[in-house]
């Protein structure tokens, strides 16, 4: 017996009679009818299962007790108990029972179909507000379409009106790449009209000249005739005796003009690149050098122009009293001196240069040279810049700073120049103008940040004008500031 209750209490079949009562009180008004009979089947069958191993229980006790044990509690509870189940009292319950079970699955049945009535509503609503959200979508998506549409037709017109406009920009173009060819032929033929007109104006300027030339010739020869003193003692007096070299007579000013514009030329190409190899013996710097040679030349311009105006004022004064002739007396003056180039006193101009170098505070020097060792090459620019001060047009150097907008058509850069820098560092070489317009383009070196980086020491000493004993370039210096005896014969240019 004492198995079979073991059995029985390892089983678990009470407790999962007791579990499927509480899910079946759960899901008892979920449940149809069906499911709901189902379950109470299944319940039954769980309990008379365990009614018959408690039956077997029972049996095999009582055998155990004996032939008269346990007879007075199988009398006073079991039978007792087997009496009402089969009583009628036991069957009114029953039918009581299956009548309240009755009511309650009626009960059920009205609350299923309350909620399957209520859930066909809620579908049919969802249904509804299905369609038309369908209905709304494919308005949508026929706005879409149209959208699309209207959006292809855009871009057709779009792109037809950016065809015309490419064709009127090409147009356009074409109309101004042809109004600019016909400027420039308009233009070319300006100038080349402008240089017959040029050309007419020297040819009777020569012609002028030629015949001023002539009558002062037939002057001068009818005086030689007829003897008088107070000519000759007027003339002995002019302390300027003209030349009577017809070669320098002869030389035009275009003819002048060419060749002073090319010795400009070869100075830049030839005796500014040995000025700067000797000094470079010196300087280490090569933008010292070439800075002191800017400056060199720009001091050689200054002071041959200077010099060019007291010369003229000299010539003026001496030849106005005896002025004769056809010409004018500023065109006899520049004839003049045109002629007699020869007396310019070069040296005098190369010692001003020399001096305004050495008080100069942009360039230095070392204290055991001077800068006489350029004299030459200042000499030379001294005599071209005199000789360009008598064009009709005079040639004249740019106006130069350090720091200045770098223009294309005043000046070149420097091989070793930044070629996006917009300002000039310092200068190599001036730009050579005729009324604002330029002849020859200069050199310029272009750098950035070449205004704010640290300026060094210029100054050559404590005093800008320095006293030496000592001096490889004083004896000469002292030799070239004597006065020099004029030269006389055809002029250089």
């Amino acid at each position: 017996m004492a198995d079979t209750l073991r059995r029985l209490s390892n089983s678990e079949t009470c407790k999962l009679l007791q579990d499927k009562l509480e899910d079946w009180y759960k899901d008892y008004h979920i449940n149809s009818c069906d499911q709901n009979l189902n379950i109470c089947c299944e319940l039954l069958e769980l309990n008379s299962r365990i009614q018959g191993q408690l039956f077997t229980i029972l049996n095999v006790t009582a055998r155990e007790g004996g032939q008269y044990a346990g007879v007075e509690t199988l009398k006073s509870r079991f039978l007792p108990w087997l009496g009402t189940c089969f009583s009628n009292s036991s069957c009114a319950d029953t039918s009581k029972l299956n009548n309240d079970m009755f009511q309650e699955s009626l009960e059920r049945d009205k609350r299923m179909r309350e909620l399957s009535s209520s859930h066909e509503k809620e579908l049919y609503k969802l249904e509804t507000q299905l369609a038309s959200t369908r209905l709304e979508l494919n308005s949508v998506r026929q706005d879409l379409l149209e959208a699309q549409m209207e959006l292809e037709e855009t871009k057709t017109k779009s792109a037809t009106t950016l065809l015309a406009t490419e064709d009127e920009i090409l147009q356009l173009r074409a109309d101004y790449s042809l109004r600019a060819a016909h400027e420039k032929v308009e233009l070319r033929k300006l100038e080349s009209e402008e240089d017959y007109q040029r050309q007419i104006r020297l040819l009777k300027d020569e012609i002028s000249i030629l015949s001023t030339e002539k009558s002062i010739l037939h002057g001068r020869l009818s005086r030689s005739r007829s003897p008088s003193p107070i000519r000759h003692s007027s003339r002995s007096t002019s302390p300027f005796t003209r030349s009577e070299s017809p070669t320098a007579a002869q030389i035009t000013n275009s003819s002048r003009h060419s060749r002073l514009i090319s010795r400009f030329n070869d100075i830049y190409a030839n005796d500014r690149l040995d000025a700067q190899n000797l000094l470079r013996r010196y300087v280490e710097d090569l933008e010292m050098v070439q800075r002191i040679i800017f400056i060199a030349t720009l001091e050689s311009f200054h002071a041959a122009k200077m010099a060019f105006r007291q010369f003229k004022l000299r010539v003026r004064k001496s030849l106005s009293p005896s002025h004769m002739g056809p010409e004018s007396l500023e065109d006899a003056v520049i004839d003049y001196i045109v002629r007699n180039l020869d007396l310019y006193d070069v040296q005098s101009s190369v010692n001003e240069v020399i001096n305004a170098m050495n008080v100069n505070p942009k360039i230095s020097f070392p204290a055991d040279v001077d800068f006489i060792l350029i004299s030459s090459f200042i000499r030379e620019v001294c005599r071209v810049a005199f000789a360009m001060q008598t064009l009709e047009a005079p040639l004249d150097i740019a106006f130069a700073v350090d720091g200045e907008l770098f223009s294309e058509t005043k000046y070149r850069r420097t091989y070793d120049s930044e070629l996006t820098a917009p300002l000039i560092c310092y200068h190599v070489w001036p730009a050579l103008m005729e009324n604002d317009v330029v002849v020859v383009k200069g050199e310029a070196l272009t750098k950035r940040g070449a205004l704010w980086s640290p300026r060094r020491s210029r100054s050559r000493s404590s005093s800008p004008l320095r006293s030496r004993s000592v001096s490889p370039g004083r004896t000469l210096a002292s030799r070239s500031r004597s006065p020099s005896p004029r030269r006389s014969g055809t002029p250089r240019f």
